[in-house]
């Protein structure tokens, strides 16, 4: 097969709020080196993590420019020395980057052939592309549910991609999941869907409608990615000795909390981030998930798609994306005319 010398990708020029630091740009293939493997990459997600690192708001930046985008899927079509490399050679492949490199909103992305996830006959490219992020992180957060014991939990933006995926999850693990939404079309909506226990954080007695759930269900444990006001009214809503774990900042403001909750209370705020529960269950654990993960990514961890754009077309995506961030994933294809 042969590459092109030159792809299109979307690079981080630099760091600053909105999306002005971006541009869709021609780079160089890159050529992988000892233990990589270069993906043709045929979808990738816009994730509300990706909006955060674009604006230098995420829990690492890289040396700009750097190319954006933390997961996808594509065909490993070139390696470089090693035996596991090899072995990729020209399989379809979920890819995970992180903290170095350039990322997946490109043509081609080189990655670490253990960062390279073979993927079943059985899933589309497009499932294959959202199989990591928000399905594992699904999945670390019902393990985590039940390693505390607990029965019921809450999540706020439940009408996320993210937030319907651990509602299905809890119900095929027993664990009862109480949403909080902010638009009245969201609450209607995934009530018909059969989410028994939803708030919306709008009205106007939303705190009161809060405490009585909590006290209703004895909910102990929530997971937040709003941050701001929100965590506050859950601290002061939660059971005694509950813990809220943040892993968002879609107010954009720091989570706020009464010290008494935490004092008199014995409210616990922690964070949640998916690559510090990988590190804590180990490689044996995280092939178990992925494994559980695939199993499930088209029915319970399934996503729905609601638009597609041609790499040139990215920042168009992610000013829509940025607009609306629930009612279905943003793709961005390569290859698409």
């Amino acid at each position: 097969m042969t590459l092109p010398s030159v792809m299109q990708a979307v690079v981080v020029q630099r760091y600053e709020p909105g999306l002005s630091g971006l541009i869709v740009q021609r780079l160089p293939v890159p050529q992988p080196g000892p233990g990589q493997v270069l993906v043709q990459m045929r979808a990738a997600p816009i994730n509300p993590s990706d909006m955060m690192f674009v604006q230098g708001l995420y829990g690492f930046t890289k040396p700009a420019p750097v190319v954006a985008g933390f997961e996808g899927a594509g065909v490993v079509v070139a390696v470089g020395p090693g035996l596991l490399p090899r072995f990729w050679q020209g399989r379809r492949v979920t890819v995970a980057v992180q903290n170095t490199g350039d990322g997946t909103w490109a043509e081609y992305v080189c990655v670490p052939a253990l960062r390279a996830l073979p993927v079943p006959d059985s899933l589309s490219d497009e499932q294959a592309a959202m199989l990591l992020v928000n399905p594992l992180s699904a999945y670390a957060m019902i393990d985590l549910a039940r390693k505390a014991g607990v029965k019921t939990i809450l999540q706020t933006a439940a009408g996320s991609a993210l937030g319907r995926m651990l509602w299905r999850l809890g119900q095929r693990c027993g664990i009862e999941v109480a949403g909080i939404v902010r638009r009245t079309e969201q609450q209607a909506e995934l009530q018909q869907l059969g989410m028994r226990h939803l708030l919306n954080s709008s009205d106007p007695d939303f705190p009161q409608q809060l405490k009585e759930t909590c006290d209703k269900l004895s909910i102990r444990l929530a997971y937040d990615a709003v941050g701001g006001e929100l965590t506050q009214q859950l601290a002061a809503a939660l059971q005694p000795g509950a813990i809220i774990k943040v892993y968002g900042a879609l107010a954009m403001q720091a989570a706020a909390v009464n010290p008494a909750d935490l004092i008199f209370r014995k409210i616990r705020v922690e964070g949640f981030w998916l690559s510090t529960w990988i590190d804590q269950v180990g490689l044996p654990g995280t092939v178990l998930a992925f494994r559980q993960v695939t199993r499930l990514v088209a029915s319970e961890l399934s996503s729905t798609v609601r638009a597609r754009y041609p790499i040139h077309q990215a920042i168009d995506a992610l000013h829509a994306y940025d607009a609306q961030m629930s009612g279905g994933k943003l793709l961005l294809v390569p290859g698409t005319p």
